[in-house]
């Protein structure tokens, strides 16, 4: 059986495609859901990963639920309510939390549709940037269902509340073009580039000393929720160790010697 998850590092770069282009890279699939919180844990716990791009397999980016399982009543939405409500708990819902939890900067190259679940996936990315024959859809309405992995949450501090209700009430698709200008994606490239393109941007971001690309990716995720006293005191502890690392030395060192860096991330 193939791989859920195809992995390539290049360096400090983790390269991770989703590997279920038959299914449209739905993510009901227990095993992709744990492949998918496994990766977090492996680069939370490899300090030499500095940056990961996410894409799929196939034409789609990830098509979101298995629409034949619901019809069936097998997957997530077997059983009764209590029953649904932890599959989800135990199941998709893993995948918001452990993406809350990546240190790492996480980029999604969005090579095609991102639909329902697969949206709120690119949502939970970091960076995203699309191909040019992308869609997005928050379509759960359109089943009769709600976001059910967090994407109430995340989509909203993306693209704000008006546009995100929009989305979610109607359940309409948008194109690249839309999703560029609501800010939903950071650039939209032609298909052939989408690699190449983020595979640039994680290697800008790679450039970075390690302990500071952590620290601040966990400092714009919890302004999204404390109030700027808390966030400010956290700011200084953070900054605190930043002071102290020895990339911070050689940072000022190659400044003040008008030469590049060379980080050792730590």
């Amino acid at each position: 059986m193939d791989a859920v998850l195809l992995t390539e590092r290049s360096g400090s770069i983790l390269t991770v495609k989703i590997n279920k282009p038959e299914v449209r890279n739905t993510l009901s699939d227990p095993e992709l859901i744990d492949s998918l919180v496994t990766l977090c844990e492996m680069a939370n716990n490899d300090s030499g990963i500095k940056a990961i791009v996410l894409t799929g397999v196939g034409s789609a980016f990830s098509a979101g639920g298995d629409i034949k399982k619901m019809r069936d009543g097998t997957g997530s939405s077997a059983g009764y309510p209590h029953e649904v409500r932890d599959n989800y708990r135990r199941g998709i819902q893993r995948i918001p939390l452990a993406f809350r939890s990546l240190e790492v900067p996480i980029i999604a190259a969005i090579n095609g549709p991102a639909i329902g679940a697969g949206l709120d996936l690119a949502c939970m990315c970091d960076v995203r940037i699309a191909a040019d024959v992308a869609v997005f859809a928050e379509s759960f309405v359109k089943l009769g269902l709600v976001p059910g992995d967090g994407g109430a949450w995340l989509l909203q501090r993306i693209i704000g509340l008006p546009r995100a209700t929009l989305l979610s009430l109607t359940g309409d698709t948008i194109n690249a073009a839309t999703a560029l200008e609501w800010g939903l994606v950071s650039y939209v490239v032609p298909g052939g580039q989408l690699l190449e393109a983020a595979t640039e941007i994680a290697e800008r971001i790679a450039k970075n000393p390690s302990p500071a690309l952590r620290m601040t990716k966990r400092l714009l995720q919890e302004a999204q929720q404390q109030d700027l006293s808390s966030l400010l005191d956290l700011s200084a502890s953070f900054q605190a160790l930043a002071h102290q690392t020895e990339d911070h030395k050689e940072a000022l060192e190659a400044f003040l010697d008008k030469r590049p860096p060379v980080f050792k991330d730590r």
